[in-house]
């Protein structure tokens, strides 16, 4: 059977008037000079005058191993451009496969061929043919409800298309698209709404409201030094001695020092989220730098001495409890 389909597909190539049309059949469906030779031949006559590739003249009847995958390489592209393959497929090129499915392969290609060079009708030219063909095509989809219909039996027994899922009414699907359509349009104009009374510039710029928070960040650093240097040399000595210290008289003192170090660190805490919200304003600036900022550098110095601060609080916090402890006991 492929042999016969093998000796139609040469008599087709050579009414195309292929000029190696009585090569060995083995040669043309299996690896080989011949075999690239003649999916060459068909593919130009495919792509036609316009064609994006340039056609290769083979010189000889054998290839060194780079050029013959070079050529292989090159025809698979060809093929995956005109749709033959989904992919660039080396070994549809090679041929693979049984015997039958190389030869169907091959027929597939020439049949394409043969298309595009002559008409069914004699008396029509290819391009009539084609137009002949679309006709056809439009005139089975206009008319597919009746020609897939029960009466008709193109489906098997089991497989009843149209009874289980009915094609919708036109009408209906225009309603349906009307609706819609409306839908879309009331939800732009709530969009325009929302947009007309709340402006938004992505090219606004922050400049002056970044120099303010700037100014009030390096104020805010500069009494938090201050604070850490007075702590550093009057109260953490007397909190960290050997000896525990006597309290007394130091209480009132004391719990105002706690209070003032919990509304900085309530302010502290305050102060991240500022960095976050100044990130996000950032992000949209259209400078870039991969340098931090002045406000980031003055947020990460104050998270720093938040961190020393958090410690401190927590030995003065220490001691407060002790004294009043002590009280209690007296």
């Amino acid at each position: 059977m492929a042999s016969r389909q093998m000796e139609e597909i040469q008599k087709k190539l050579a009414m195309l008037n292929y000029p190696r049309a009585n090569a060995p059949a083995q040669s043309l469906l299996f690896a080989g000079m011949e075999r690239y030779a003649l999916l060459d031949w068909l593919f130009f006559r495919l792509l036609g005058d316009k064609s994006p590739f340039s056609q290769q003249n083979l010189q000889g009847d054998v290839l060194d191993r780079d050029e013959e995958t070079a050529r292989i390489q090159y025809l698979a592209e060809i093929a995956k451009f005109l749709g033959i393959t989904t992919t660039v497929d080396t070994e549809a090129i090679q041929g693979h496969g049984s015997y039958e499915d190389r030869t169907e392969m091959l027929r597939l290609i020439v049949d394409l061929v043969e298309a595009t060079m002559y008409a069914d009708n004699p008396d029509w030219s290819v391009d009539e043919q084609v137009a002949k063909d679309i006709q056809l095509i439009d005139s089975i989809a206009e008319k597919q409800a009746q020609i897939f219909s029960e009466e008709c039996k193109l489906f098997p027994a089991d497989v009843q298309i149209q009874s289980i899922y009915p094609l919708p009414d036109v009408s209906e699907l225009e309603s349906k698209l009307s609706e819609q359509s409306k839908i879309l349009l009331n939800l732009q104009q709530k969009v325009d709404d929302l947009a007309s009374k709340h402006a938004y510039n992505p090219d606004e710029e922050y400049t002056e409201v970044e120099s303010q928070l700037r100014g009030h960040l390096e104020s805010f650093l500069e009494t938090a030094r201050t604070f850490n240097m007075i702590y550093t040399k009057e109260i953490r000595p007397w909190t960290h001695m050997m000896e525990v210290p006597q309290l007394h008289g130091f209480g009132p003192a004391a719990n105002r020092l706690l209070e003032a170090y919990k509304m900085l660190l309530k302010f502290l805490g305050n102060l991240r989220n500022l960095r976050d919200s100044h990130a996000a304003l950032a992000f949209g600036s259209s400078e870039t730098s991969e340098e931090p900022s002045s406000v980031t550098r003055v947020i990460s110095e104050c998270e720093s001495a938040l961190t020393v601060l958090n410690r401190d609080l927590g030995v003065l916090s220490a001691s407060i409890a002790r004294e009043q402890g002590e009280k209690m006991n007296i």
